[in-house]
């Protein structure tokens, strides 16, 4: 691997130009308009993985966008690493908070990111983290160094809750079968302070609509005899919470894994400063569930988040009607013990009966996801955490992520294999925010540690 580092550097030009081909195409899975260009981009990361050297390259259709399956299978007696990424990123909006159009990739200085970063969407997440594994496996074949059998799964779907993926991964078994599953689509502390992810929160994804009258209604002959959807929805959503920022549904915390103190403390020795938090998101103060720290409400911690709402008129003037309804989308992170069917039942039980007779209600569930937690005492966490520890020089700290990936439970259901989250993303790179970005620095960095895993996995398995 003595090259490894030079041949980084010699390519990086070039790394950076094919990331920028691929964060050009809008690959958005979420909005219909997009689909030749979801398309487009599932075709353009079958190329890449054919010029890398990939083999059994193809596009597996599903009944939504396409998976690009490849691989290298050097010898049966190896291990088999297989990498998931996905190449659908989400919607760029609001458009107008964006310094530069989000699919024109350029590179800028930041903070965070000295040695420049990245900015377009999908750069950190996760079109940049993906595409590390095709730069390293680029390396490692090229140098005769790849020291493990390599399968490719990048999927199109993962922005809208990979629902076929899992049908896929059903069907495919034997196609994917291996010993270690690497997914890059996680962060780190700080490139100071390297970390592995070893925990993802659940989710739950619901749309609720709530409608009053059959029409919109003129306000001032209506106004103050009949119930104004927008108002009840306001009201129905704050009785979701409580004082102490307890979420209020009956049996929501029924299951809820409960760490013990040794386990709170762990999470809490990882760095972390409240000022500089609340500094970068131009905070007065923090917020959420009395009784834990902000490391535990974001990481161990189940939540409620309205993500949307919307209802009546709001063009530009004034137009004075009583909408017929309102609508909210509405997400719940969810930890190890809860599922998400469990409490996407309890959520529409309780919202359909807070809700007065002058009005109906509809709830709409669009994705979900379960908790997942890796140990870290596995050979394939150490073989991650030995790789950061020589390229970063420093030990990674394990921490739990707030996020959710809804197919790495499944996985390790189906597949019987761990999962290890090998990301490079910083908090502060705006994932699923205006001005998205990633640091070449961690891109880069990233393709070296993925180099590394491999050669350290092979050498312990």
């Amino acid at each position: 691997m003595k090259n490894l580092k030079q041949y980084i550097q010699e390519n990086r030009d070039r790394f950076i130009d094919e990331l920028f081909e691929i964060l050009k195409i809008p690959s958005i899975s979420a909005d219909p308009k997009y689909k030749e260009d979801v398309l487009k981009c599932a075709e353009l990361v079958k190329n890449k993985l054919i010029i890398s050297g990939a083999e059994n390259v193809k596009l597996c259709q599903t009944d939504g966008y396409p998976i690009v399956y490849a691989d290298k299978i050097i010898d049966k007696n190896l291990p088999t690493v297989l990498v998931y990424g996905h190449y659908d990123v989400q919607p760029p909006d609001p458009i107008e908070l964006w310094d530069n159009p989000p699919f024109e990739p350029y590179i800028k200085k930041t903070d965070s990111h000295p040695h420049g970063a990245i900015f377009a969407r999908g750069a950190c997440d996760d079109k940049g983290q993906f595409y590390m594994h095709l730069k390293a496996f680029e390396y490692m074949l090229k140098t005769d160094n790849l020291a493990c059998n390599i399968k490719f799964m990048i999927e199109g779907e993962e922005e809208v809750g990979s629902e076929n993926l899992s049908d896929f991964l059903i069907k495919n078994k034997q196609k994917l079968s291996c010993d270690v599953i690497l997914i890059s689509d996680t962060g780190i502390i700080s490139n100071e302070i390297p970390s592995i992810t070893t925990g993802l929160r659940g989710l739950t994804y619901l749309e609720v609509e709530v409608t009053g009258p059959n029409r919109d209604l003129h306000s001032g002959l209506y106004g103050g005899a009949v119930a104004n959807p927008i108002n009840i929805l306001c009201e129905m959503i704050a009785k979701l919470k409580n004082d102490k920022n307890q979420i209020t549904i009956p049996g929501f915390y029924d299951n809820v894994d409960i760490l013990s103190e040794n386990e709170r403390s762990e999470i809490n020795s990882a760095p972390f400063s409240e000022i500089d938090y609340k500094k970068a998101l131009d905070l007065k103060d923090i917020h959420g569930e009395e009784g834990y720290t902000t490391m535990e409400r974001a990481g161990i911690r189940p939540t409620l988040d309205v993500n949307g709402i919307w209802g009546g008129y709001t063009g530009e003037g004034a137009k004075t009607v009583i909408p017929s309804k309102a609508f909210a989308k509405i997400s719940m992170r969810l930890v190890p013990n809860q599922t998400d069917d469990e409490i996407t039942k309890k959520f529409t039980d309780y919202f359909s009966n807070i809700a007065p007779d002058s009005v109906s209600v509809n709830v709409k569930p669009h994705h979900g996801g379960t908790p997942y937690v890796s140990p870290t005492d596995t050979i394939e966490y150490l073989s991650a955490s030995e790789a950061i520890a020589e390229t970063f020089g420093k030990k990674p700290v394990p921490v739990r992520g707030g996020g959710s990936i809804p197919i790495v439970a499944l996985f390790e259901k189906e597949l019987g294999v761990k999962s290890i989250l090998l990301g490079f993303g910083l908090d502060s790179d705006a994932i699923h925010s205006p001005n998205e970005h990633y640091g070449i620095f961690n891109y880069l960095k990233g393709i070296e540690t993925i180099t590394l895993f491999f050669k350290n996995y092979a050498e312990k398995f």
